[in-house]
C-alpha cells in the first residue's frame, strides 16, 4: 500500500474527521464555520484534524485574505474505491444478474 493510501485510511479512521468531510460534501466552509461545529473541540485540535486531511489530500484549503476556505477533494477516496472496493462490487452484479437469470428460467 502506497504511503498516500496510508494517509487517506488513517484520515478516514477518525470519527471526527470524516464529520469534516460530510461538512464540506455540501459546500466549502471556512475553517471558523467548522471549528463552531466542533464545540466540544478547541479549535487547535480541529486545525490538527484539518491539517491531517490537508495532509491526506482529502481537503483542498485556499486563503482569502483572514479567512481559510476548505474544499472536499474526493478524488482519493475514488481512488481507493476503484482499487479496493469496484473489483469486488463487479463481482457481486455479476452473481446477481446470473441468480436473476437463474431464477427467471
Amino acid at each position: 500500500m502506497s504511503t498516500t493510501e496510508e494517509r487517506v485510511f488513517k484520515a478516514l479512521a477518525d470519527g471526527r474527521r470524516r464529520r469534516i468531510l460530510d461538512l464540506l460534501k455540501s459546500e466549502p466552509r471556512t475553517t471558523g464555520e467548522l471549528c463552531a461545529k466542533f464545540r466540544k473541540l478547541d479549535r487547535c485540535t480541529v486545525m490538527q484534524h484539518l491539517g491531517v486531511l490537508e495532509n491526506a489530500g482529502l481537503i483542498i484549503v485556499k486563503r482569502d485574505g483572514r479567512l481559510r476556505w476548505n474544499y472536499i477533494n474526493p478524488l482519493p477516496i475514488k481512488q481507493i474505491h476503484d482499487r479496493w472496493i469496484a473489483p469486488h462490487a463487479r463481482g457481486a452484479v455479476a452473481l446477481l444478474e446470473r441468480m436473476k437469470r437463474e431464477m427467471e428460467k
